[in-house]
């Protein structure tokens, strides 16, 4: 086997590549393959994902993405600027990936306008590491061999190839069956003679399978929102984008065997190993400190804080129990490594409390670290209720605590900049999170594409259990599965042509957006791990979600925003202004029969967790009358 996909989209190019990454992989090791790239445009959205599947499946994953030229620099954001350019960019080792995040991230951060764009700068500083493919026809150079000016597009690869490096810039051949690719072949292996580059054979693959091929045009009408009847709708012009195998490719490109034999030669060049299994957590430096990090310095100062805290917060008789259960702690979150974790919670729970800013008791299983309770991140006492701090953090089975903050929704915002301005802009991220074509929508989406009425999408749509996927729903709904063989019309569509093509998208991320409460800090430049982007609100973001943060040893915690906290702060200062009367909310009587008897009748709208139908019934089932009766309730 000597043919590698260098030039390939997954479902990260979202509503575009329809390439699943599991599916993917499994079928990479089907046709013997050993190595593949993962390029999707102009972001680096699945790199990990795919980096980990790949190297489960014995296969080498070759990082890197389709980034979009700016034609006349990135910050010219002008209408008459032009469209952008492609440029394939692959990352040889691992100071080639954080080159090639950099390039991505400032794509976004910077270049953004309709698409992410970088230009002729941002190369010449971050090529070191990175491998250049010239792309397909909307690559500079092939699209001006295409108008037939070798000239020009001579220039143009000169031009990258003085940045990469004779060795590193390399001249995509593609064949899809299209009149500008067979005008510009002849020109693109001429040019890659004249300036000595190697050509390599790719394919410009979208989705899995030839049979792919009718659902990825329905695919391209959800992003566009078009019809397949629409005469000029977005299409590829035949089944010529899927995962081609090596016998395919050279029936594509019959005089290029050595541009199939190249790909091989930059898989080799390609070896990214990302440091997973280690922790990349931030460093705590009190505010005003003058000298440097200091582990010993952080242990003694967490001991001291818990320490003060278990003697503020102890009465005499408890002090020794207490201690003794400190002690414990503290030892295993330094044997965990993670006292700066605690430093650094403590730190922003107590600059929001200083603010005014409503901070949750604790939630989860933080809430039985007395080491939490004693440095002010939890108010919730963990002897008292037996609660273990086993359940939060285990020294035999190392994994990265998760405290679980929540602050009053309006005012969140506050706490998450102060966390940006003490640990760095630039280590400092909200996480992203993806949508993906569950069922239902992936019929509606499907519906709409085939021209179907909304109402009849719709009535197919609600026959489908929530939470079932389409190939469940069609064995256990009896109405669905008649239509479905029955060869029932809706629109003017069978429904079997509907459920087939929804169950080909099913699954496929459809959008991107901000997680609710993520947000992930870091002991560097994020984009020296990961590729940053702005969210529509124009907040920094990461471009992975929470699980791939975390699975790369990056410290993700959940900053929640919770209006209930603004309504009972809001409702304390009303009670002080009106009546004179200060209540401590941190202190009230747990046991006060009148609210067990308020939240027994269901009198319960605007009580956290207790205000639904449900569980108005199930207090008024249970009659609670002790914090520990609502816990099992709302456990």
């Amino acid at each position: 086997m000597s043919f590698v996909h260098l030039h390939l989209h997954t479902e990260y190019s979202l509503l575009d590549g329809m390439n699943k990454i599991g599916p993917l992989v499994t079928r990479l090791k089907e046709m013997g393959q050993t190595a593949c790239a993962i390029t999707d445009h102009g972001n680096m959205y699945g790199v990990l994902d795919f980096y980990m599947k790949m190297k489960d499946a014995g296969l080498k994953p070759i990082i890197g993405s389709e980034v979009y030229m700016a034609p006349s620099g990135r910050l010219n954001k002008d209408k008459e600027a032009g469209f952008p350019n492609h440029l394939i960019l692959l990352a040889k080792d691992f100071k080639g990936y954080q080159n090639l995040s950099h390039i991505v991230s400032i794509g976004y951060l910077e270049g953004f306008y309709y698409k992410p764009r970088v230009d002729y700068e941002i190369l010449e500083k971050y090529h070191e590491g990175i491998i250049a493919l010239s792309a397909c026809l909307k690559g500079e150079v092939a699209e001006t061999a295409a108008k037939g000016d070798e000239e020009k597009a001579l220039t143009i690869a000169k031009r990258y190839q003085n940045i990469f490096g004779k060795e590193n810039y390399f001249i995509e051949l593609q064949n899809h069956n299209i009149e500008e690719e067979r005008r510009a072949l002849p020109i693109l292996r001429s040019i890659a003679k004249r300036i000595g580059a190697k050509t390599v054979a790719t394919c410009d693959s979208h989705y899995l399978g030839k049979d792919d091929y009718a659902a990825h045009e329905v695919l391209l009408c959800v992003q566009t929102l078009q019809k397949m009847t629409d005469k000029d709708r977005m299409s590829f012009n035949g089944p010529y984008y899927h995962v081609m195998t090596e016998e395919e490719m050279r029936e594509r490109l019959p005089e290029d065997e050595e541009a199939i034999q190249n790909t091989q030669l930059v898989a080799d060049m390609c070896n990214v190993e990302m440091p997973l299994g280690t922790y990349h957590l931030p460093r705590y430096i009190e505010e005003g400190q003058t000298t440097p990090w200091d582990a010993e310095v952080n242990r003694q100062l967490l001991e001291k804080m818990t320490m003060d805290g278990i003697q503020r917060l102890y009465p005499p008789e408890q002090l020794e129990e207490a201690t003794a259960r400190a002690h414990m702690e503290l030892e295993t979150i330094e044997k965990c490594g993670f006292v700066d974790y605690f430093l650094i919670v403590q730190d922003f729970t107590r600059f929001a409390r200083r603010k005014g800013i409503a901070v949750g008791p604790g939630r989860g299983s933080a809430a039985g670290a007395i080491v939490a309770y004693a440095t002010g991140i939890t108010e919730v006492e963990p002897l008292r209720y037996n609660l273990l701090f086993e359940r939060f953090l285990n020294a035999a089975r190392i994994s990265m605590p998760d405290i679980d903050m929540d602050f009053e929704d309006a005012r969140r915002g506050e706490v998450i900049q102060y966390v940006r301005e003490r640990y760095g802009e630039s280590s400092v991220a909200q996480v992203a999170t993806f949508g993906r074509m569950e069922a239902k929508q992936a019929v509606r989406d499907v519906g709409r594409a085939l021209g179907m009425l909304p109402k009849d999408t719709d009535l197919i749509s609600k026959l489908i259990p929530f939470g079932t996927g389409l190939e469940d729903a069609l064995k256990a709904v009896d109405q669905l599965k008649k239509m479905y063989d029955d060869g029932t019309k809706l629109s003017g569509t069978t429904v079997k042509e509907l459920f087939d093509t929804a169950m080909k998208l099913e699954g496929v991320n459809r959008n991107f957006s901000t997680h609710a409460a993520g947000v992930v800090i870091a002991d560097t430049e994020l984009t020296n791990y990961l590729p940053l982007q702005r969210d529509k609100d124009g907040n920094v973001i990461t471009q992975w979600d929470h699980n791939l943060v975390e699975a790369f040893g990056l410290l993700k915690m959940d900053f929640l925003g919770l209006s209930y906290l603004g309504v009972i702060q809001n409702t304390v200062k009303m009670v002080k202004d009106q009546l004179g009367v200060t209540v401590d909310i941190s202190h009230i009587d747990t046991e006060e029969p009148a609210v067990y008897k308020l939240i027994s009748s269901g009198d319960t709208i605007g009580v956290f967790q207790m205000e639904s139908g449900g569980m108005k019934g199930v207090a008024a089932g249970v009659q609670p009358t002790s914090i520990e009766d609502l816990t099992a309730i709302i456990s």
